[in-house]
């Protein structure tokens, strides 16, 4: 499957708009992460255990996403996006969106 942030794909044509698909999931801060990273706050540099669950996040969002443009027969995704919102205190949902197509 062809995904892109484009509104197009070189050399192909769009046949058929299937559609917006999405991905989503939500995470919760780990109390254990959030003293870790109020340590690094003071000495600065990258929280890591935060940067590995946004990039998880992320990564499952994105899968979600292609399934479901698998179960609508898409060849491709085109204008993908990613967007976080916070749903509670200490949780945050991460969701990718583009929109599916068929290609001729």
């Amino acid at each position: 499957m062809i995904i892109t942030t484009g509104e197009k794909i070189p050399g192909k044509e769009i046949r058929e708009i299937l559609g917006v698909v999405k991905g989503s999931t939500v995470r919760a801060r780990n109390i254990g992460w959030d003293i870790a990273a109020g340590l690094k706050s003071i000495v600065g540099g990258e929280v890591k255990t935060y940067t590995e669950m946004t990039a998880k996040a992320r990564d499952e969002s994105f899968a979600r996403m292609i399934e479901e443009a698998k179960k609508l027969g898409a060849d491709a995704i085109i204008g993908v996006r990613f967007m976080t919102s916070m749903v509670m205190q200490g949780a945050s949902e991460m969701l990718a969106y583009g929109t599916a197509v068929k290609l001729k």
